[in-house]
C-alpha cells in the first residue's frame, strides 16, 4: 500500500509530460508532412548502403596475405 503513494504521483506526472510533448509537437506542426517522409524513404539513392559482394571479395583479395 506504500508503494501506491509513491507510484500513483509519478505514473499522472509521467502522463502529464507525454501529454505535454504531444501538444508541443502539435503546436510546433510536426505532424504536416507525414506522406512526404513515407515516400522520401522510397526513393533510390546513388549512395550503396552497403558494398556490393564483388567489392567485398575484391577487398577481401586485396587484405588476405
Amino acid at each position: 500500500m506504500g508503494a501506491l503513494i509513491v507510484l500513483v504521483p509519478v505514473s499522472l506526472a509521467m502522463g502529464a509530460i507525454g501529454l505535454a510533448v504531444f501538444l508541443w509537437s502539435l503546436r510546433t506542426e510536426q505532424y504536416q508532412d507525414l506522406e512526404g517522409d513515407a515516400e522520401r524513404i522510397l526513393l533510390a539513392d546513388d549512395r550503396p548502403i552497403a558494398p556490393r559482394a564483388s567489392e567485398f571479395s575484391r577487398r577481401k583479395k586485396e587484405t588476405s596475405p
